[in-house]
């Protein structure tokens, strides 16, 4: 977890790179630094060319003289092992450390994340230089954590990843016979005879393109292969450091809804979870929410850190439009409202060359305080500085949670069919932000997790249906919970080999139902169906279904086409629960109708009712319970607070009853458990 017995406060920070600077210019970046209340720097991110300018000699001299400096200004460090990026002595020398890419084509030296992670070059430096950090900063106690590499990420289609694929599968399926069962290699005479046969599956074998293949389970495969052996880099890393630093307290910056790396599997080998925030200028605030939340159910449920976030324009979108005032703060406490326990920033002076030269900074080009972006940082690090420990180690109580499984990502989005429309994300995310635009606190977590803390669970184009999953959601309906899932569900087992018998498979029971064919509609066609007495859009996909045990909750099924009056809606009564299938994709607005009546059949209510652009979310402990109130508007918005409170950053005691709140304002309303 978190080191909170080396944190006094909320560590405030970030990104610190003063080896890219004259020597002149640190002193003048501590003085900056007292001023907008930064107390932790992350330093070492991208030093390995400079630690070890050959392959023999390591010069941490430059690095001393940083630590020094940093503990004389009484700052906290995050660690950094620098691996992200190889010198350019080492590709020179071992080519073997350089990536191919998917249509086969063999890097060059540039960038960053180019070295293979099947490498035993890669695999003899990278752990070396993490063990010689350890060695040699192992007495310095104002490093509070060891951050591994940065933003993990790529993939690699080289002779050693195929060698070292082919090792993965014979762990995996033990014969080969097996392998050509899972994979139905009957197909299109595909069958293996000898492990050396099987080669990776890129744009010179298996793919049409980056995102479809002609045999979904090598594809599938490949990818789990992919994300594991990524992390067996990080495993190496973080096993270097523990052999000298047992009690080191170890993560590596994750980046939200990262489509190549499983990260349900990375969080159990992390000491605690850390990510990099930067959402799109276009993404609603509940849609930032949701990969928070994400990072926070990663973890099981434990707060997270931000790692990064830019404090004023990012570099790398087509319009890097500035945060407007007000939203950098807005959002370094949507991440604490949602589980974060840092707010940290990239970076803290701007670079004046290469790619990040206009990515935004604590401090600007002008070099100074007087900049809007400064005199912001410096009100947000003096609010931290007076909150102290009091949100730290806070969780976040939710009765409702949504499934989310990369295997299910990864494997709908190789899919020949139904549509190209057809986004594992988007559907997800339909049912997310419905939620949180409701303010219902809502948990991520994997097929795996336990599903017992929840009233109410959720499981989005549920396609995949993994092990024993189906009897974990039998077991919750019986006694007492709420499924819900929607159309292209338990459609395959984990090898993405459709079950026989009919849709929705193994959820047949557990839902009531049998779905005899699917429909897909172009962009921007629809169908539609009433419930409740409104009429909604169908749109996407929509399922012909036959309830059996089920029962039809839409008023009288799809309007249109000759499938009109098919059930869009069923609720299935199993034991002591209730299960339902939405057999079309829809509108926000029907999301927010539905989900409410779900949940508040379970007596699940919302942190608050409020006004559309505020949101509401909640973290406690045993004694009190601080709820994060959030004007993502840009007018000022009145609201009805239900019960009296304490504003943690006013010190205001405030009654119930009429609340305004200015544009981008935050509130942090604290009230007692007992």
């Amino acid at each position: 977890m978190i080191p909170y017995d080396k944190l006094d406060k909320i560590p405030y920070g970030g990104d610190y790179n003063p080896e890219q600077w004259p020597e002149e210019t640190w002193q003048e970046d501590m003085r900056l630094f007292r001023l907008a209340g930064i107390d932790i720097v992350t330093l070492n991110v991208f030093s390995w060319a400079a630690l070890q300018p050959d392959e023999t000699t390591y010069d941490f001299s430059k690095l001393d003289k940083i630590m020094e400096l940093v503990k004389e200004n009484g700052l906290k460090v995050c660690m950094a092992t620098s691996t992200g990026a190889h010198p350019a002595w080492m590709a020179k020398k071992y080519p073997d450390i350089l990536r191919v890419d998917f249509d086969g084509r063999k890097r060059k030296f540039g960038g960053r994340h180019n070295s293979c992670p099947n490498s035993p070059t890669y695999h003899k430096y990278a752990p070396r230089l993490a063990k010689k950090l350890a060695e040699r900063y192992r007495d310095h106690d104002n490093i509070v954590a060891w951050h591994i590499s940065n933003e993990f990420g790529g993939e690699c289609y080289c002779e050693n990843c195929e060698k070292e694929f082919r090792v993965w599968l014979k762990k995996k399926y033990g014969t080969i016979e097996t392998l050509n069962r899972a994979w139905n290699t009957s197909f299109w005479g595909h069958t293996f005879y000898e492990w050396d046969e099987i080669v990776v599956p890129d744009m010179r074998s298996e793919h049409f393109d980056v995102d479809r293949t002609m045999f979904q389970g090598i594809s599938l495969d490949y990818r789990r292969f992919m994300s594991d052996s990524i992390l067996a880099c990080y495993q190496m890393e973080y096993d270097a450091i523990k052999e000298i630093l047992p009690d080191a307290a170890i993560t590596t910056n994750l980046m939200g809804f990262y489509k190549p790396l499983d990260y349900f599997k990375w969080a159990k080998q992390m000491d605690f979870v850390s990510w990099d925030n930067y959402p799109a200028n276009e993404d609603s605030y509940a849609k930032i929410a949701m990969a928070h939340d994400l990072m926070r159910g990663i973890g099981g449920g434990a707060p997270f850190a931000l790692m990064e976030q830019t404090p004023s324009v990012t570099n790398w979108l087509p319009y890097n439009a500035l945060k407007r005032p007000g939203v950098m703060r807005l959002w370094s406490y949507q991440a604490m409202a949602h589980g974060a326990d840092t707010v940290m920033f990239f970076q803290m002076r701007r670079s004046i060359g290469a790619c990040e030269k206009y990515h935004g900074a604590v401090i600007d080009h002008a070099g100074t305080e007087h900049t809007r972006v400064f005199r912001e940082i410096s009100v947000l690090g003096g609010e931290l500085e007076q909150i102290g420990k009091r949100t730290m180690g806070m969780r976040t109580k939710s009765d409702v949670a949504l499934i989310m499984d990369w295997d299910n990502w990864w494997a709908i989005e190789y899919s020949a069919g139904p549509s190209v429309e057809l986004k594992y994300l988007n559907e997800f995310g339909r049912y997310y932000e419905a939620l949180r635009k409701m303010n219902y606190n809502v948990d991520i977590i994997s097929p795996e997790d336990d599903l017992t803390p929840y009233r109410v669970v959720i499981a989005p184009v549920f396609y995949m249906v993994k092990g024993d999953c189906d009897e974990k959601i039998r077991s919750f309906v019986k006694k007492g919970g709420s499924f819900v899932t929607t159309f292209f569900s338990g459609i395959v087992q984990e090898n993405d080999l459709v079950m026989p018998g009919g849709y929705p498979g193994s959820l047949r029971d557990i839902l009531g139902i049998w779905v005899e064919e699917q429909d897909a509609l172009p962009k921007d066609q629809y169908n539609h169906f009433t419930y409740k007495g409104k009429t909604y859009p169908a749109e996407l996909l929509c399922d012909l279904l036959h309830p059996e045990t089920a029962r039809q909750i839409d008023e009288d099924g799809y309007h249109e086409d000759f499938y009109q009056g098919f059930p869009v809606l069923t609720k299935n009564e199993l034991g002591e629960g209730s299960a339902y299938y939405v057999a079309t994709a829809s509108n926000e607005a029907f999301y927010k109708e539905f989900l409410k009546d779900v949940c508040e059949e379970k007596g699940v209510l919302p942190v608050m009712e409020l006004p559309e652009g505020v949101e509401a979310t909640s973290r406690e402990n045993d004694q009190e319970r601080i709820v994060f109130l959030l004007n993502h508007n840009d007018t000022e918005t009145e609201i009805d607070l239900p019960y009296p409170c304490q504003d943690l950053l006013t010190n205001e005691i405030l009654a119930a009853g009429k609340l305004v709140l200015t544009p981008k304002d935050v509130r942090l309303l604290q009230s007692s458990l007992n």
